[in-house]
């Protein structure tokens, strides 16, 4: 009772204080910090905006202040000198526990506050994609975990040198390490998490995990801090270390409290979610291993049931291979780390594995030794929990696995067999999964899945028949469209959360249109599978790809923000356009990654193309309106910025104003600088009709594979022009 009375005394006193009052309205206001100055989600998406951001910055603002309030409030009896009174009446290191539970119950009574205030206002930003879930989940962990993170660390810094001026300095300096040097670690940046991206129409599961283990893992590494520090509370005035003798032999029980830091090295050590693959991309290992001569693989069999609530996958991979060489023979595959092999069985009969602790390219290396017989059915029996590239560990979320989304490729569908060769010209693969009834599955391939069985207990199996060693298969929440265009049958697939949206771009309406009018001018999609084609909506992941049969398009390229960027269209509809024209100029038609400043890009194309496309639909007055219009306003207002007139100045910046500056002009280059030269050469070649015909004759042309890319030499050349005929910093009236 003595403790709640005492708590009570000290969090009422905490409350009256003015100052802290302020520090606690502020933490409360410090999402702002998010919504219009510092963005660390760099994504499009509506919750990467205007959810993980005001959450992350919230946590990073709110953090620093209660860190500088936990300091404050500890050093109030040494700076009124009431310090030794106090003591004589209650022990220093429990009236420090009390006071660091006040702390963490105004800390829980402000994010409490935070969460009410903020939920109106991130419905309201958000729209229709807002989730609850994801909102409770993003401020709890991104915003709600850094305030008891700072009061430990905050608390342990004064704890230790009993000055207010070193536990500041030391708490600010920890502070700066998580925004600056850590950034981009994702296990280390403590105060700030990686969170690149949250998803619109899928599920963030992934992510959230990620963030709770690094935040549990600090929880457990500043816990074992306090504790230490806590028995270095200066005591019948010793030094540090004689208090923390004396502290040690009055309770030492509570030693037990240090385990924690050794605890948490462990969970930095064994996490789950990243794996150790070799961070030189040069070395191809796996690549060079020799082929088995005298093994040949005739067909693969894959079933799996990935566990949607937990994110695991369970599965068996049966592989039928023929042994000519008379001997035992050592096979390799391909497994993705954090998946375990439970048994291999050649023929029904247990038989020796190895995984090498080596990984590479997100795999590690299985190793099986096929016994001498000369028909042999090799069954693995495998699962887990996947791990990403070490090379992405600040933009996980690609190995989402949750009841509206999940997506497998190669080692994580099944072990990849790396030194085989296959009968045939390509190796026979049968894929059979078991998922929520719900869910859609969508091989990345021309191959179609169909239903063979109603498990009756929620859950369908599914199977297709695809070929190849890996293979990439999605599944989620998918609505699925059939559209018809000139002589191709598009299924367009995209997230349920994401139809009201798509309604509103006309997106059936803008594929068909954008099919018929590309194809007509430029020519067919390469990657279309005879008359068929797939267009799959994924979860945010930074850009699409293509193969035989089927397309990526990203989610950030149908976002609301996205659709409402007038740079791409005047509308909604017209912005979903642009984005599907990127599958001629920016897929089928590769374009060198841009650095930032040049104009050349696909979308300069991409632009022109939908200028052209609504030009057509809506009349040549509309599309002088809504695009050429806006290209020469935007062209002219680039060419009289004051750094780019006077470009030394630019260098002049910090580094992160640079670059803010740098991004913006670039996109008017690029979305408006550079349609604009192109409608330029358009008039220089002899009219539309003859920039048809160049354009068709890029498009078709046969690409340099070691440099596949489309240059800005290139479309001259086939224009017959010099780069200066383009410029027009001195003639704007084109």
């Amino acid at each position: 009772m003595r403790i709640l009375r005492l708590l009570a005394l000290e969090l009422r006193c905490l409350m009256q204080n003015r100052l802290s009052l302020f520090l606690l309205l502020l933490s409360i206001l410090s999402p702002l910090i998010g919504l219009f100055l510092i963005k660390p989600s760099s994504a499009r998406t509506m919750q990467s905006m205007y959810l993980a951001n005001p959450a992350i910055c919230g946590g990073a603002g709110s953090g620093i202040l209660f860190g500088l309030l936990t300091i404050h409030v500890l050093d109030r009896p040494v700076r009124n000198r009431a310090a030794a009174l106090m003591d004589t009446a209650v022990s220093p290191l429990f009236m420090n526990l009390i006071r660091l539970l006040s702390l963490l119950t105004a800390a829980a009574l402000t994010l409490t506050a935070s969460v009410i205030i903020w939920l109106p206002v991130s419905r309201m930003l958000i729209g229709q994609v807002f989730r609850t879930g994801d909102y409770l989940l993003a401020y709890l962990l991104l915003t709600g975990a850094s305030l008891p993170l700072s009061i430990l660390a905050a608390a342990a810094f004064w704890q230790l040198t009993g000055r207010t001026d070193l536990a500041l300095t030391l708490f600010l300096a920890f502070c700066v390490l998580s925004l600056t040097v850590w950034n981009g670690q994702w296990q280390l940046c403590w105060l700030n998490p990686c969170v690149w991206a949250l998803s619109d129409d899928f599920s963030n599961f992934r992510i959230f995990r990620s963030a709770a283990y690094m935040r549990l893992t600090w929880l457990a590494a500043l816990s074992g801090f306090w504790s230490l520090s806590w028995f270095c509370t200066r005591r019948y005035e010793k030094s540090l270390l004689g208090s923390l003798t004396v502290s040690c032999r009055r309770c030492p029980a509570a030693t037990a409290a240090w385990l924690l830091l050794p605890l948490s090295v462990l969970l930095y050590q064994n996490q789950p979610f990243i794996d150790h693959s070799n961070p030189d991309t040069g070395i191809m290992a796996f690549s060079g291993l020799p082929v088995s001569e005298g093994i040949t693989c005739r067909s693969r069999t894959v079933r799996i049931s990935p566990d949607t609530a937990a994110g695991r996958v369970s599965g068996t991979a049966v592989y039928s291979f023929e042994n000519s060489s008379g001997r035992p023979e050592t096979i390799a595959f391909g497994i993705t780390p954090g998946y375990s092999v439970s048994s291999i069985n050649a023929n029904g009969k247990n038989i020796p594995f190895s995984i090498s602790d080596y990984q590479e390219y997100n795999e590690a290396l299985l190793e099986v030794i096929l016994p001498a017989r000369k028909e042999i059915e090799l069954s693995i029996e495998y699962g887990g929990f996947p791990r990403e590239s070490s090379l992405m560990s600040a933009h996980q979320g690609s190995t989402e696995i949750s009841e509206t989304y999940l997506c497998l490729s190669n080692a994580e569908l099944a072990p990849r067999l790396m030194n085989v060769k296959p009968e045939g010209e390509t190796l026979p693969v049968t894929v059979e999964i078991t998922l929520p009834e719900h869910m859609q599955v969508i091989p990345f391939s021309s191959a179609r899945a169909e239903i063979i069985s109603d498990n009756k207990d929620g859950t369908l199996t599914w199977r297709y028949t695809d070929t190849g060693t890996g293979g990439i298969l999605y599944a989620g929440d998918y609505v699925c469209r059939e559209i018809k265009a000139e002589d191709l049958t598009v299924e367009f697939c995209f997230g349920r959360r994401h139809e009201a949206v798509m309604e509103e771009a006309s997106a059936v309406s803008a594929i068909e249109t954008v099919m018929n009018y590309c194809t007509d001018h430029y020519g067919p999609l390469s990657f279309r599978a005879g008359n068929t084609l797939k267009l799959i909506q994924s979860r945010v992941t930074g850009g699409g790809y293509a193969t035989d049969g089927a397309s990526l398009l990203d989610e950030t390229d149908f976002t609301a923000a996205s659709l409402s960027n007038r740079k791409k269209g005047s509308r909604p509809a017209e912005v979903m356009i642009h984005e599907l024209v990127h599958q001629w100029w920016g897929l089928s038609c590769m374009f060198e990654p841009s650095d930032g400043t040049g104009a050349w890009s696909a979308e300069g194309l991409t632009v022109y193309t939908t200028y052209r496309i609504v030009k057509e639909l809506y009349g040549e007055s509309y599309a002088e309106q809504f695009y050429t219009d806006m290209w020469r306003q935007e062209t002219a207002d680039f060419m009289q910025n004051f750094y780019i007139r006077h470009p030394e100045y630019l260098e002049l910046l910090p580094e992160e104003k640079k670059l803010m500056i740098t991004n913006r002009l670039s996109q008017v280059r690029q979305y408006c600088e550079m349609p604009l030269k192109i409608l330029k050469a358009e008039q220089l070649v002899g009219g539309e009709d003859a920039m048809d015909q160049i354009l068709q004759t890029l498009f078709r042309r046969q690409p340099n594979p070691d440099y596949p890319y489309l240059t800005y030499q290139d479309f001259l050349t086939a224009c017959g022009l010099r780069e200066e005929e383009l410029n027009f910093e001195k003639d704007m009236e084109i």
